[in-house]
């Protein structure tokens, strides 16, 4: 007989799922009639129950395969708990709804403004927990308690939640899929460090090669390390082991460094906790998982970088240089200048840096007048501060210092043009240059009278690049996007309205043949390419995510162009622009600046911190 039911408007054909066996049937149906109703009636927590072995698992697993391109049920997040903390958990959980890594407190605000209905899926449950076993993150309850509990309790969310044979999660009237033991079924326990030590091969010098090693023992060895009589012998031995920082489960590692009673060499806490959001992620990829670890202790942990180099140097991006106490809001490319990256911070301080090795290279202006003495407004000028109007005249001007840049485009090592926080443009111009101040007075001229105007024309976003010399692109909030040249004056702009939503980020590269690509993103996700000798944009998107853009470079390369897109949970995507070939580079965190350089070298800037990545830009053509 034919099974099928409603959800909402949609039919959900329950034979077309995938097959389960005779024993399992029931219990299947019980949990999809579960799912399919959504009117509010019945419980928003099922529990699936059942001895080990009992196939708990497999029935979520059959029913999440079962809802992939199907109408009707849509599961949000699915959210394996073994091994996983609070925290951990949390992360896993905001990337997979779309927020990024956010602590369980920030993602439970999250979840609550954002009122879409959530079916989540919650597997080993029962199994959550890592670290020393005297602390509560070592047990499931913690994660229920500053997690699940709270998620369960805003009205449009519904979870169903693998919990073994524990009482977690006892909600009264919760609907329940009690599955039965299997005759037969296999029990595990704990197995002992040393035996699972003694399953992991050795190299020629007797090291424990950990890229060789079984899965269950690089999954479990360190949690029995902390339940080992010689404890403090056993987990040193890993901890100051690289190979098992880079193979060893990242949850159960970071659990373990949360805590401050264990010894760890160098500055290893420190390092690990700056790329763990990242490392606790599903990167299979060994070398990849070097090089973020790599890339948060260059700069940091010099014997730790030295370690992890060989392996990190085998992925496709490595770290060459990194500033860590360096706070960045705003960094270009200085034109004309050989090798430099010129940054400003949140207190408004310019600096300029080397490209090869990341050495300081000055200040520039802003601290007791600076190396050039720059000032800002002047008669081309823009009188705006933190929180200042936005008029064309200006004053005599102010010290850089006072300034605080969202963006910059530089003219030259001496002027650049601004974007601070109050969403005006700023010529920022040395004393002795009457025609910086003319170009670049013009420009911010320009955008506030259109300011004036019309609120829809209020600059929302500032890049830079150019072909044959220094360009400003400049997005509205009107979506569209106006390309200038800062060598020379231009009484008005090259524009063109390439989105429906306000721009967000901007920069353009030229090409060899003499384009002028210039790419754009908005509010809405959408990242698009406008060519300038053309009056409209490409028709669809180069890309289009749910996270939010905060930051975009290109570069001609080698390779060709290359677009660097900086999204908000925390990914880099670099799009080959003639092949439409994209590689993902997951950065160590969300960051708010972007340069790329045509070798291949990739800035990026964010307030914990600056860093070069090389990138080997022939992988893009290898895809």
């Amino acid at each position: 007989m034919q099974h099928a039911m409603t959800v909402g408007a949609v039919t959900v054909d329950i034979t077309s799922w995938p097959p389960l066996d005779e024993g399992t049937r029931a219990f299947g149906q019980r949990l999809l009639d579960w799912a399919a109703d959504d009117s509010g009636a019945r419980s928003r927590l099922c529990l699936v129950r059942g001895a080990e072995g009992s196939g708990k698992s497999r029935l979520l697993a059959w029913f999440l395969a079962g809802t992939v391109d199907r109408p009707g049920i849509t599961v949000h997040a699915t959210v394996p708990s073994e091994g996983l903390t609070a925290e951990s958990f949390a992360w896993e959980l905001g990337r997979q709804l779309g927020y990024g890594t956010l602590s369980p407190a920030r993602l439970l605000d999250q979840v609550a403004l954002d009122q879409r209905p959530l079916l989540l899926l919650v597997p080993d449950l029962h199994r959550a927990g890592a670290g020393p076993a005297d602390l509560p993150t070592a047990a499931p309850a913690s994660l229920v308690a500053e997690v699940l509990e709270p998620l369960l309790s805003l009205p449009h969310v519904r979870a169903a939640v693998e919990v073994g044979a524990s009482a977690l999660l006892t909600a009264d009237g919760a609907e329940t899929v009690d599955l039965p033991p299997r005759t037969g079924a296999p029990r595990t326990g704990e197995t002992p460090y040393p035996e699972l030590l003694a399953a992991v091969p050795h190299t020629s010098d007797g090291r424990p090669d950990w890229s060789q090693a079984p899965d269950a023992a690089r999954r479990h060895i360190l949690d029995a390390a902390l339940r080992a009589e010689d404890q403090g012998a056993a987990v040193r031995d890993l901890l100051t082991d690289p190979g098992f920082l880079v193979h060893g489960p990242a949850a159960a590692l970071t659990a373990a460094l949360a805590d401050e009673r264990i010894p760890v060499p160098g500055r290893l806490r420190e390092v690990w906790r700056r790329a763990a959001r990242e490392l606790t992620a599903y990167h299979t990829d060994s070398a990849e998982r070097a090089a973020l670890l790599h890339t948060a202790a260059v700069g940091t942990d010099p014997v730790l970088t030295e370690y992890l180099q060989p392996l990190a140097e085998r992925h496709w991006w490595t770290a060459l240089w990194a500033r860590p106490d360096l706070a960045v809001t705003a960094l270009a490319l200085v034109p004309g200048e050989e090798r430099r990256v010129l940054t400003t911070d949140a207190t408004g301080r310019w600096r300029t840096y080397d490209l090869d090795g990341g050495a300081s290279a000055g200040v520039v202006g802003g601290e007791a007048g600076g190396a050039f003495g720059w000032a800002t407004g002047g008669a081309f000028g823009w009188g705006v501060g933190e929180g200042g109007d936005k008029g064309a005249g200006g004053s005599a001007g102010f010290p850089a210092s006072f300034v605080r840049p969202r963006a910059v485009a530089p003219r030259n090592a001496r002027s650049a043009l601004l974007f601070v926080r109050s969403d005006a443009l700023l010529p920022l111009v040395a004393e002795d240059d009457p025609t910086a101040a003319i170009v670049l007075g013009h420009i911010a001229e320009h955008h506030g009278s259109a300011t004036l105007a019309g609120a829809e024309s209020e600059v929302s976003a500032l890049g830079n690049g150019g072909p044959h010399g220094p360009y400003a692109v400049v997005g509205d909030r009107s979506g569209t996007v106006h390309v200038w040249s800062l060598s020379e004056y231009q009484d008005t702009p090259r524009s063109c309205r390439v989105h429906e939503q306000p721009v967000t980020a901007a920069t353009c590269v030229g090409t060899a043949d003499g384009l002028i690509l210039t790419f754009s993103a908005a509010s809405d996700g959408s990242v698009r390419l406008w060519e300038t000798a053309s009056a409209e944009p490409m028709p669809v998107p180069v890309q289009r995510r749910r996270y939010r853009v905060t930051a975009l470079a290109a570069a001609d390369t080698d390779a060709g162009p290359v677009l660097a897109v900086a999204w908000s949970d925390g990914e880099l995507h670099l799009w080959h622009v003639f092949s439409g070939k994209v590689r993902v580079l997951p950065l160590p965190r969300p960051c708010d600046a972007l340069s790329l350089t045509p070798e291949g070298l990739l800035l990026v800037g964010d307030p914990e911190g600056l860093y070069a990545l090389r990138l080997r830009l022939d992988a893009l053509r290898e895809l």
